[in-house]
């Protein structure tokens, strides 16, 4: 059964986001841990948690990405935000063992000027720092595009943070269809080949995740701007190959597509219908 989901509001509750997703056809969602320009978490009501994983269980969701705020990044040159992603992460995993054997998503960070090593040293340090055995979330890098100064804009950038990270095994990367595309891997024409690199350069037992998005823009463009399915320069076609793929077709994705929730709906019927 293909695992989708897409991107809800997490301000009303655990309970209140399955009870969505239910309402759409969804078997899993990704939530902001808290606001994403901001930094203040609302107090974790372990009552809601408790009343959302019963009515989990009873309806079929599972595998839940938890997304950092955008704000996080560890490799600031400024040392005060560097410690405010630490904290901020810190605290979101914390939170997430009430929700054990999910995933944690967020965008390595941009090193503003100081440069790719720089920045790897940064967020391979933090994460040296926050992760524990104990934990029972898997904490994954993000694709990006690879504008401005992104880290993480290709596969080797990735594979640089992960080969410093002590606990690698709490560790994995969500590919994300939009960026992968606008950072110049060419997913429409050539999807075996760029998984192919994926699983050459990372290993695709790290590949937890994929964000499933069209693309406003063109291949290569390393812009950043997501388009409903279909209706972008990616194409129905070619993300529809996507969840079908075998490397692919048994992770859990996630829409983050310019949607309301009919629309989301629509998408997730669109790709239920295409999936073999």
């Amino acid at each position: 059964m293909l695992t989708i989901g897409c991107h809800l509001s997490s301000s009303k509750g655990y309970l209140a986001m399955g009870k969505t997703a239910v309402s759409i056809d969804a078997n899993t969602f990704q939530f902001f841990t808290r606001n994403p320009r901001g930094g203040n978490a609302k107090a974790l009501d372990e009552a809601d948690v408790k009343d959302y994983l019963a009515y989990a269980a009873q309806n079929g969701i599972h595998h839940i990405l938890a997304h950092a705020p955008y704000t996080l990044n560890g490799c600031s040159a400024d040392e005060h935000l560097r410690d405010f992603a630490r904290r901020t992460m810190e605290d979101d995993l914390r939170r997430l063992e009430f929700t054990p054997g999910n995933c944690y998503n967020f965008h390595p960070g941009s090193h503003v000027g100081q440069g790719v090593e720089t920045g790897v040293s940064y967020i391979s340090g933090m994460l040296n720092q926050i992760l524990t055995p104990q934990h029972q979330t898997t904490v994954l890098l993000e694709t990006m595009s690879g504008k401005g100064s992104e880290v993480g804009r290709n596969f080797e950038e990735l594979r640089e943070i992960l080969d410093r990270v002590q606990l690698s095994d709490k560790m994995g990367v969500c590919l994300d269809t939009c960026h992968v595309w606008d950072g110049g891997y060419d997913i429409v024409n050539h999807l075996d080949e760029v998984l192919d690199e994926f699983d050459r350069v990372i290993g695709l037992k790290r590949l937890k995740a994929v964000h499933l998005n069209d693309s406003m823009n063109d291949l290569g463009s390393h812009k950043d701007r997501h388009a409903k399915l279909g209706e972008g320069k990616i194409g129905l076609e070619a993300l529809t190959r996507v969840v079908n793929h075998p490397a692919l077709s048994e992770l859990p994705f996630y829409l983050e597509t310019p949607n309301e929730l009919d629309g989301y709906a629509k998408e997730i019927r669109m790709m239920r219908e295409r999936y073999l």
